[in-house]
């Protein structure tokens, strides 16, 4: 997902320097959207594993 926002924020600044600025908005649009998905996953992700590794060692 991450590199997938990247893939977006890049083709944004392209757009954007050749002066497509609808384009450049909405790639960035996407990207930011995917990027707040992204953060979210990981911290998700890394809650379940700090739960889990408690679990597991006893504490």
């Amino acid at each position: 997902m991450l590199k997938w926002a990247l893939i977006f924020a890049v083709v944004a600044l392209i757009a954007g320097g050749l002066g497509f600025g609808g384009v450049a908005g909405a790639a960035a649009g996407v990207a930011k959207i995917l990027f707040g998905l992204f953060v979210l996953a990981f911290v998700v992700f890394l809650a379940l594993g700090v739960m889990a590794g408690r679990k597991i060692s006893g504490s």
